[in-house]
């Protein structure tokens, strides 16, 4: 299954699940929660405060080698959105993917998407825990706080 038959199909709908597809095209689901969606939120105001020449996209789909994998929240640069507009999925990542950590998340998993956003050339992966502090990676590893946003709060 592809990425826009997914969009396309009236029966994958409203469903109260993230979904994202694994490299044979299998369907992959995880459900929605409140406290989830709060961080998403959260990140599309303070990326608002702390970044400027770019949008703030949630759910942000990337193609990448395994499938296509959505952000949580993401922000692209104008130069970013002038090239690729709001194509579903994106070729490449935006300069920075978010993901919010689920209990249903391996620290496996997440190792995972870190590298396939940084592979799709993401410049910073963040991740939220579920209490809302972040980590924040560029291709060298884990960095103490944002390079495109340094002052970006390291608790949301």
């Amino acid at each position: 299954m592809t990425w826009q038959e997914v969009c396309d199909d009236p029966s994958l709908q409203n469903l109260p699940y993230k979904i994202e597809l694994d490299h044979w095209g299998r369907i992959v689901m995880s459900p929605a929660n409140n406290r989830h969606g709060r961080h998403q939120m959260r990140f599309g105001l303070l990326f608002a405060r702390h970044l400027r020449g770019g949008e703030s996209i949630s759910e942000c789909s990337v193609e990448t080698s395994l499938g296509t994998k959505v952000a949580d929240a993401a922000w692209a640069s104008d130069a970013f959105i002038k090239k690729y507009g709001f194509d579903t999925p994106y070729p490449v990542a935006p300069e920075i993917c978010v993901e919010v950590v689920s209990p249903s998340n391996s620290a496996a998993a997440i190792a995972e998407k870190i590298m396939l956003y940084f592979s799709k050339g993401a410049d910073e992966v963040w991740i939220c825990d579920q209490k809302g502090r972040i980590e924040f990676h560029d291709k060298t590893g884990r960095i103490t706080k944002s390079k495109r946003a340094p002052k970006f709060p390291v608790t949301i």
